[in-house]
């Protein structure tokens, strides 16, 4: 019954490596046609995409729906329906434009696709001079806008969570890599940050997600979940500037990133200090969230560890 076992469990993990594989290979070959025709033809694609797994697969809606309802009680279900309808559209365009990243080869490429003023950041970093924390959130267009800062301000080294697909995760990691920033894992990030921020580099953090880790809650968007610190940690611990970067569709076509500094003036590493700065970007991202919802990534359960 063991050796039955055993040989059944060595089974799955072969045809999970496999089915791994053909899923990173089916992106690839996606990337091959995204790049192949014109970008207004692969956001068409991409709100196909968008639309079958919305209605169609219907990929956690019952969560989208619940959480926009209760974040926006006074919206009909109408206004819900549109909101949640460009929510799964920009996800999918979102990875749709990664897919296109080897097609942005220069400032020029990218100021055709991203209006983004860096002034902000110099001017709080002394011309770009100093380390600095950017903290932003699964919102808009995050990835092309990690991609638009390092080209046009500094690169910036990412913290990202690994997949657990190994060869899709690296395919990513090199798109994400392509133009200068360079990526850490969230599980090993700590001393690989806190050394960059000390050589004056900069960090990126989304910080919009649940930190089952933080034993610290707070509000966000109404209800009580675990306050993200991490940013707060890094800026205090390395004694940078900590900056709040969003990206979201400006009425030209084009995407629209706004970067504005978070005062940490007379703060230092300790709880109550990093829970003070953690409120004031979170703040910030709320402020996003309620003006422009439909930018945002509901598909995550944000409230899971209050």
């Amino acid at each position: 019954m063991a050796a039955l076992t055993s040989r059944k469990d060595e089974l799955l993990r072969k045809w999970g490596r496999s089915l791994e594989a053909f899923v990173a290979r089916a992106v690839m070959l996606l990337g091959v046609l995204v790049r192949i025709i014109s970008r207004p033809v692969a956001m068409r694609l991409a709100d196909l995409i968008g639309d079958f797994i919305h209605h169609v697969v219907g990929l956690r809606r019952e969560l989208v729906y619940r959480s926009l309802a209760l974040t926006f009680p006074d919206k009909s279900p109408e206004a819900l329906r549109r909101i949640a309808t460009r929510v799964y559209r920009n996800i999918a365009e979102t990875f749709i434009d990664v897919l296109r990243f080897p097609l942005i080869r220069n400032l020029e490429d990218v100021e055709a696709l991203v209006d983004i003023d860096v002034t902000p950041f110099l001017n709080g970093t002394d011309g770009g001079k100093r380390g600095a924390v950017m903290l932003s959130g699964h919102y808009g267009n995050w990835e092309l806008m990690a991609l638009a800062f390092g080209l046009k301000a500094k690169p910036m080294t990412i913290i990202v969570k690994e997949l657990s697909n190994t060869a899709l995760d690296r395919a990513m990691n090199r798109f994400r890599t392509l133009r200068g920033n360079s990526v850490v894992y969230d599980a090993h990030s700590v001393r690989p940050g806190l050394r960059l921020l000390s050589e004056n580099g900069v960090l990126a953090i989304l910080g919009d997600q649940s930190d089952p880790s933080s034993s610290v809650s707070g509000e966000f968007l109404g209800r009580r979940a675990s306050m993200f610190q991490g940013a707060a940690f890094f800026a205090l611990k390395a004694k940078v500037p900590l900056f709040v970067g969003m990206c979201r569709h400006g009425d030209d076509g084009r995407y629209r990133v706004e970067i504005q500094e978070i005062d940490t003036s007379g703060l230092t590493i300790c709880k109550e200090d990093m829970l003070l700065l953690a409120s004031r970007y979170t703040r910030v991202l709320e402020e996003y969230i309620y003006r422009w919802p439909e930018e945002w990534f509901w598909l995550h359960n944000r409230w899971k560890n209050p």
